[in-house]
C-alpha cells in the first residue's frame, strides 16, 4: 500500500531559540521596543509572507523587503496592482532553476539591484561579528533599511541586553519567528556554501535616494540576452579598437551593423498597463503624473545631440521595417496582457482582436497621452487591456520607438566602450555625446539605472556575482 509522507512543521530548538509568541519572546519584544531597536519590525511584519516553494526563501525574503521599503516594481502583479511577488524575481536566475536548486547569495544581490534597491552585501570572511552587530543595530533602529541573513530571512529586530536578533523566517511552514543569539547566527553564517564555494553572509537592503527607472529597463527574459550582453560589453569595444573610424557615422555603423538577433527585446520600455471596462478612458492623477514624467524623459532623449546623429543614420532597413501602427498596437496589447498576468512577456496562448489607438488630451500643462486599447482572447474568456504611452507633440504616435530605445542604451554603455577609438578628436566628440554630465537629471537617472543593470548582467554572464558583490558606482 502506498503511503503519502508529509511533515507538519518542526519543533523549534529552544533553547537556544526563543519562540516569538512565547512568554519570554513577548518580554524580549517589549524590552527591545522600549530600547528603540525594533523600528524596522513594523514595516517588515506588515509584509511578512511565507515562501511559496521550499527553495524560494531568497525570493520570498527579497519580495517581502522590497514591499516593506515601498519600492515600486514599475509593472503590474495582478489586476491593477503593482506589487513584488516571488514570480516577478526571475531576472538573474530562471524560476525553474530556483525551484529545483535554490538561489545563490550573489544572485539575490543581483535581483535586489535590478529591482531598484540599494544593496550592501558582506561575506563573513570579509567582515567581523562586531561589524555585523553594528549593522544589525543600525537597521533595527531605522525603518528604511533591512538586514537579510540565515538561509535567507529578514532580521526583524535586536535585543541589546541579551544580544539577540529576531528572525522573521519566511519558511513559516517549518519554524515560527524566533529570537536567537547574535553570536549563534554569526556562527551559522560563517560557513562555506558548498554550491558556490564562498562564505555565506548578510546584506543590507534600503531605498535608493533616486527612484528606479520609469521608462526603460533591461530584460534577461529572452534566451539571447547573454550574447547581447557580451556583444555590448566586449565585442563593441573590440570592434571599435580594431577598425579605422573617422566620424560618428562610422562609430554607429560598427555598433549597429552586427546587432544580435532580437536585440530590441533586450532593452524594453516600461508600459503603463491596466485592465479596464471598455470605453473608460479616465486617467487617475497617479497615472497622469507617471506618464508626464515618462514623457519628459522621452523628450530629453530626443533633445540629445546623440539622437540627431542616430535619427540621421538609421532608416527602417537597419533594424527591419517598422511595423504599422495597428501591428504595433496589437503587439503592445499582447505584452500588456502578459504584464497583467504577472510576467514580462506576451500573454501565452492569447491573441489580440481589433485594437484602437486614441489620443487623450489632459487639462492644463500635461502632455497628451496615447491610449492603446485591445481585447485579448485565450479560448477561455476575454480581457480588455489598455496600454498608456507618453506622446510627444501632437498625437498620435507610440513612443518610445526603436530610435528612442537605442539612444538610451547607447548612453548606458560604459565610458570605456569608446576608449579604443584611435582618433583623439573623434574620441572626444563621442565622449561628449554620451557624457552623463551633459544629460538632464531625469534622463541621467534613467541612464545610471540602465548602466547598473548592464553591469550586473555582465557579471551574471561571466559568473562573477559570487566573488564580486560590490554595487555599481557611476
Amino acid at each position: 500500500m502506498a503511503m503519502a509522507m508529509s511533515i507538519y512543521r518542526r519543533v523549534l530548538p529552544s533553547p537556544p531559540a526563543i519562540d516569538f509568541v512565547s512568554t519570554q519572546g513577548k518580554q524580549l519584544f517589549m524590552e527591545a521596543t522600549q530600547g528603540g531597536t525594533m523600528e524596522g519590525f513594523f514595516k517588515l511584519i506588515s509584509y511578512f509572507q511565507t515562501q511559496s516553494e521550499p527553495a524560494y526563501c531568497g525570493l520570498a525574503t527579497l519580495a517581502m523587503v522590497l514591499n516593506a521599503l515601498s519600492i515600486d516594481p514599475g509593472r503590474k502583479w495582478k489586476g491593477p496592482w503593482r506589487w513584488f511577488d516571488e514570480s516577478m524575481l526571475d531576472c538573474c536566475e530562471p524560476l525553474e532553476i530556483v525551484k529545483a536548486k535554490g538561489i545563490s547569495f550573489g544572485k539575490v544581490v543581483c535581483l535586489a539591484h535590478c529591482a531598484g534597491a540599494k544593496v550592501e552585501a558582506f561575506r563573513t570572511n570579509q567582515t567581523s561579528i562586531d561589524e555585523f552587530r553594528k549593522h544589525v543595530i543600525a537597521c533595527s533602529t531605522s525603518d528604511d533599511c533591512h538586514t537579510g541573513a540565515g538561509h535567507f530571512s529578514p532580521i526583524g529586530g535586536y535585543h541589546a541586553g541579551r544580544d539577540m536578533v529576531l528572525i522573521l523566517d519566511v519558511a513559516r511552514f517549518k519554524y515560527p519567528p524566533h529570537w536567537v543569539p547574535l553570536a549563534l547566527l554569526w556562527e551559522a553564517m560563517d560557513t562555506v556554501d558548498e554550491a558556490s564555494g564562498y562564505h555565506r553572509g548578510f546584506m543590507l537592503v534600503s531605498r535608493l535616494q533616486r527612484p528606479p527607472a520609469l521608462l526603460y529597463t533591461l530584460s534577461c527574459k529572452h534566451e539571447s540576452w547573454v550574447n547581447i550582453a557580451k556583444y555590448l560589453m566586449e565585442d563593441v569595444p573590440e570592434l571599435l579598437s580594431s577598425k579605422i573610424v573617422k566620424d560618428v557615422k562610422d562609430v554607429l555603423s560598427i555598433v549597429f551593423s552586427s546587432l544580435p538577433f532580437k536585440f530590441l527585446e533586450f532593452i524594453k520600455w516600461i508600459p503603463e498597463v491596466r485592465r479596464t471596462e471598455q470605453g473608460d478612458q479616465r486617467l487617475s492623477p497617479e497615472e497622469q503624473e507617471r506618464l508626464s514624467i515618462k514623457g519628459e524623459i522621452l523628450k530629453q532623449v530626443q533633445d540629445t545631440d546623440l539622437y540627431k546623429y542616430v535619427a540621421d543614420f538609421l532608416d527602417p532597413s537597419c533594424l527591419g521595417q517598422e511595423a504599422s501602427l495597428n501591428d504595433i498596437a496589437a503587439s503592445v496589447c499582447c505584452q500588456g496582457a502578459g504584464f497583467l498576468n504577472g510576467n514580462n512577456e506576451s500573454s501565452n496562448g492569447s491573441c489580440c482582436g481589433e485594437t484602437h489607438v486614441h489620443c487623450i488630451k489632459s487639462n492644463g500643462a500635461r502632455p497628451p497621452v496615447t491610449l492603446v486599447s485591445g481585447t485579448m482572447t485565450n479560448g477561455i474568456g476575454e480581457q480588455h487591456v489598455d496600454v498608456l504611452a507618453p506622446s510627444l507633440n501632437n498625437c498620435i504616435g507610440l513612443h518610445p520607438a526603436s530610435h528612442d530605445v537605442l539612444i538610451a542604451l547607447l548612453l548606458a554603455l560604459p565610458p570605456q566602450t569608446w576608449s579604443g577609438i584611435k582618433d583623439d578628436t573623434l574620441l572626444q566628440e563621442i565622449a561628449t555625446l554620451v557624457s552623463l554630465d551633459n544629460l538632464p537629471t531625469l534622463l541621467q537617472e534613467e541612464v545610471v539605472h540602465l548602466r547598473g543593470q548592464l553591469y550586473i548582467l555582465k557579471r551574471c554572464k561571466d559568473n562573477e556575482l559570487e566573488k564580486d558583490l560590490s554595487a555599481p558606482s557611476f
